[in-house]
């Protein structure tokens, strides 16, 4: 059995995060997807073969052709993860805007 990737694995790569922001919009055919990269069929099945794997997209036999779309949850796996990063930075700056207003309303700090 192989071991399950890691969702920030599969934002590591640009071309993965562009299918993410294709699929994203809608669901797609692997030669769909394709045809928005200058790159072989292969590398791209390879890239959602990883997206897969990690949870990022799931896929959806319709007929004879396969379609991917964007799972949600794993998107926000991401989204909570920034988010403390997010908080940190608001902070730092809040703390500055509120420096160079007291330095803008006392001009004898500089």
């Amino acid at each position: 059995m192989t071991a399950r990737r890691d969702i920030f694995q599969a934002i590591a790569d640009p071309t993965r995060r562009a299918i993410i922001a294709l699929v994203a919009v809608q669901t797609m055919t692997p030669n769909a997807i394709a045809d928005h990269f200058d790159t072989s069929r292969q590398a791209i099945s390879k890239h959602l073969r990883i997206l897969t794997e990690c949870g990022a997209l799931k896929s959806e036999q319709r007929g004879r052709e396969i379609y991917y779309q964007l799972e949600i949850e794993k998107m926000k796996e991401i989204d909570q993860w920034l988010e403390r990063f997010r908080r940190v930075w608001e902070e730092r700056f809040e703390y500055l805007d509120r420096l160079l207003a007291d330095q803008k309303s006392n001009p004898e700090i500089r």
